[in-house]
């Protein structure tokens, strides 16, 4: 591995597995066997570093060698693509968004994990977030129900509220579970520039799409009708998805800083870490930047709940997690070692440590074990109760497309460039020309009022 062992975070684990109890000591850490050094793609991300330790810890365990190809995470898609049509592939894992996975599906570029081994199998308890790493090819679905086995996710990233509990405890405040709530602790507790009432992103494309997503689903809204059965009536431009977008612009354009149209990621984290926001709405894997003292002046001061709901609604839970799977255009010996590193990483023991080492953990029993009563692991209940509520968007092919137009008009909207009502319809009209182009069953909603 091109990075420097973690030795004390080595030390530590030893002593996790030794406590993780029975499942863990049956992890079939030395049955993996040799194999020669694998490499994999991999985002450069909140929860990576706890993925890199928990690499450390197989090469430690194993003796086997992994190499990591660090990537910003606009440059990944593209050495993907890349890397699936040379005659061999740099990389025997790549790590794809959930959202990639599709071309990749239809354009067979990858490996089922059962034409390399038909013995493996995910363990029990392992998440598949609505089955995102299955593809039946006949029903162009990703799903168990007929699908094979083509990945599996090394993070299930899905949102949080972030909240300062201390604040809110201040105040005599409970924990939001509304997005009236969230306004309401808004309106008491900013004071711009030094504190902001809620944060989430704005940025065009992909994060605001992504960040929108909760207020869709919690407000009951779709893009699309039923596309797991076919039917790509597109419905974006519903009196619930416009109730949605309402809420989001009116949250952001009273809580959050003034340049709305252009925060990222970053900027949602750092205001969260610098104590310059009471609320956040950002991914779990965020976590591990607020209790880290070399980063976050509130320590200690963060807490998680499950993503606010609209009044008489569940929530709405956006799942926006990655995918492990392995290039058909790399040896079968190189196909065994991405399959060997696979088998350790789904163990109990190596989730036990990947959590331990700031990494979001896939094994529910991980989020039930003992961890999750210890202060520093306080984000796991938000996290385990939220996997009721969390969907899938876009698992079709021309996902990317959509994408492309609900990151644009959204953002149109929010700065101010549209009405919500004009931004949606326009959204409909271009995304229904998508399905048409695809040969899809489509049509639209009739437009909103604008």
């Amino acid at each position: 591995m091109k990075f420097q062992f973690a030795t004390a975070f080595a030390a530590a684990s030893a002593l996790a597995f030794a406590a993780a109890g029975p499942a863990a000591a049956q992890a079939p850490f030395a049955d993996v066997g040799k194999h020669p050094e694998i490499s994999i793609l991999i985002n450069s991300s909140p929860w990576f570093s706890g993925f890199e330790k928990a690499v450390d810890l197989y090469e430690k365990q194993t003796g086997n060698k992994v190499k990591l190809d660090v990537t910003p995470y606009g440059g990944m898609l593209e050495k993907a693509r890349n890397a699936v049509r040379a005659a061999n592939s740099p990389y025997d894992i790549l790590n794809l968004d959930a959202l990639w996975t599709i071309e990749f599906y239809e354009g067979s570029f990858l490996k089922p994990f059962a034409e390399i081994d038909q013995g493996f199998a995910l363990p029990a308890g392992v998440l598949t977030f609505e089955d995102s790493n299955y593809w039946n090819a006949q029903r162009r679905w990703r799903t168990r129900d007929g699908g094979q086995l083509m990945g599996y996710s090394p993070n299930g990233n899905i949102h949080v509220l972030y909240y300062r509990d201390d604040l809110l405890k201040q105040a005599g405040l409970q924990p939001p579970k509304t997005w009236d709530d969230v306004s309401a602790i808004c309106q008491k507790l900013k004071n711009p520039p030094g504190m902001y009432g809620f944060v989430t992103r704005g940025e065009k494309g992909n994060p605001i799409r992504y960040d929108w997503t909760p207020f869709l689903q919690g407000a009951g809204g779709s893009i699309v009708k039923a596309p797991q059965d076919g039917d790509y009536t597109v419905t974006i431009n519903s009196p619930q998805a416009k109730q949605a977008l309402d809420k989001y612009i009116e949250l952001q354009k009273n809580c959050a800083p003034p340049n709305v149209g252009v925060i990222g990621q970053g900027d949602v984290i750092q205001l969260l870490a610098t104590g310059r926001a009471a609320q956040g709405l950002a991914v779990i894997a965020a976590w591990s930047t607020f209790d880290d003292r070399q980063k976050s002046a509130v320590v200690g001061k963060i807490n998680t709940a499950v993503v606010p709901a609209f009044a008489g609604r569940n929530p709405g839970v956006a799942i926006g997690n990655w995918v492990f799977a392995v290039p058909k255009n790399v040896s079968a010996e190189r196909q065994r070692g991405a399959l060997a590193f696979s088998r350790w990483f789904l163990t109990a023991g190596a989730q036990r440590a990947y959590a331990e080492a700031g990494g979001i953990p896939v094994r529910s029993d991980t989020f039930a074990s003992d961890l999750a009563a210890k202060p520093e692991f306080r984000w796991m209940k938000a996290y385990l109760d939220s996997q009721q509520f969390a969907r899938q968007e876009l698992g079709y092919a021309e996902g990317a497309q959509v994408e492309a137009v609900l990151g644009l008009r959204l953002n149109q909207a929010l700065i101010g460039e549209m009405s919500s009502a004009r931004a949606l319809n326009t959204a409909a009209r271009e995304i229904e020309e998508i399905f048409q182009r695809g040969g899809r069953r489509t049509g639209k909603l009739d437009a909103l009022p604008e």
